[in-house]
């Protein structure tokens, strides 16, 4: 009888459990495809020079409207799950996918029917961000879940953050999919040279958006 262990044989709890068959199928798929389809993302890639994004709001983020001169017009909220907030004079403002900037300017133009050229600032004291710009990490990963990203993260931060690799990963054949402006691409990352070997030429850069596949090895 062969010894060959499989995914879908070993039972996972939590986050795992629920979404397991859809998993196993991605983890499945990224094995498949490691074998020099795709390139390999590194410190060095120039895919990787890019400048980090500028934060953008999302549910659950908590934002302070500050409006200069009319403190009864400031206030904190939470932004809502359906992306909007509510504040005194202003009703069901889109928040959800702006930048602080870009708030506090929609902000100023509907006060500007009550207030004589307001002016109002806008700090993000909660961050959870979109949804879309999650870190989303499956397979072999000590606590496989979805991150919330921040600026300048690396590979390694998302490992520390997932609680590394489990005994049974396959760290080198790992993939990163990412959304480009033409298209999804995908990146093999060397996870085991990094976190057991420390290679810092694998520590390549993390972008909103990015899922990390991290498949089983084959015994």
């Amino acid at each position: 009888m062969s010894s060959m262990r499989t995914p879908c044989r070993r039972g996972k709890s939590g986050w795992f459990s629920h979404f397991g068959v859809l998993l196993t199928s991605l983890v499945l798929l990224a094995a498949c495809s490691t074998d020099g389809d795709h390139p390999e993302l590194n410190a060095s890639a120039e895919v990787n020079n890019v400048a980090s994004p500028l934060y953008r709001i999302g549910p659950g983020d908590n934002v302070r409207i500050f409006v200069w001169r009319n403190a009864e017009l400031s206030n904190s909220v939470p932004v809502r799950p359906d992306g909007k907030i509510t504040t005194p004079l202003v009703e069901d403002l889109q928040a959800a996918g702006k930048t602080p900037t870009e708030l506090a300017r929609d902000v100023e133009e509907v006060l500007s029917t009550y207030v004589k050229a307001p002016v109002v600032t806008i700090i993000v004291t909660g961050f959870s961000g979109p949804f879309s710009d999650q870190i989303r990490v499956l397979g072999e990963a000590s606590q496989p879940r979805a991150l919330n990203y921040q600026e300048d993260m690396t590979l390694l931060d998302l490992m520390i953050q997932v609680g590394g690799l489990t005994a049974f990963a396959d760290g080198n054949n790992a993939v990163l999919v990412r959304q480009e402006e033409d298209g999804e691409k995908q990146y093999v990352v060397r996870l085991e040279d990094l976190i057991k070997r420390g290679d810092i030429k694998a520590n390549a850069k993390i972008l909103p958006g990015d899922v990390l596949i991290i498949p089983e090895a084959l015994f």
